[in-house]
């Protein structure tokens, strides 16, 4: 008996210090172990934003504990959908997957009140993206 599989979503932004962060964050707090969950950047930040990690908390998230990861060829491939942030042309492309680009203010050099509408934004996509998925938001 084979186990069912999740759908696999990868988040993709410059940095991986803002957008694809909190893209993340929400969709593993809304859909748990029912996606799988991934986020990179093409240029990877040392840190996440510190008025990113605010924003979330504010949101009830925490995300202070998160790095910023590159972006490699077999994350995009072991990827169903990649929905992208501002990467650009750093985006490794592959026939088959599903690509989403998300067009999003960058929160980077932002303080927190300049990061909450993005958040909420981000927010109302992924839930857009479960829907999508089949997959029931948890409250």
């Amino acid at each position: 008996m084979s186990t069912p599989t999740v759908p696999s979503v990868l988040f993709v932004c410059v940095h991986n210090a803002g957008r694809s962060q909190m893209a993340a964050a929400f969709l593993t707090h809304l859909a748990g172990d029912r996606v799988e969950v991934r986020s990179a950047g093409s240029a990877p930040a040392d840190a996440v934003n510190p008025a990113v990690v605010d924003a979330m908390r504010e949101a009830g998230i925490d995300i202070a504990a998160e790095v910023p990861k590159v972006l490699t060829t077999e994350v995009v491939q072991s990827s169903d959908v990649v929905i992208t942030m501002g990467c650009g042309d750093a985006c490794p492309y592959f026939p088959g997957k599903r690509y989403l680009d998300w067009q999003l203010d960058d929160p980077a050099g932002q303080g927190v009140d300049a990061v909450r509408p993005i958040r909420d934004e981000i927010e109302q996509r992924v839930k857009g993206l479960l829907t999508e998925l089949g997959v029931e938001p948890r409250s």
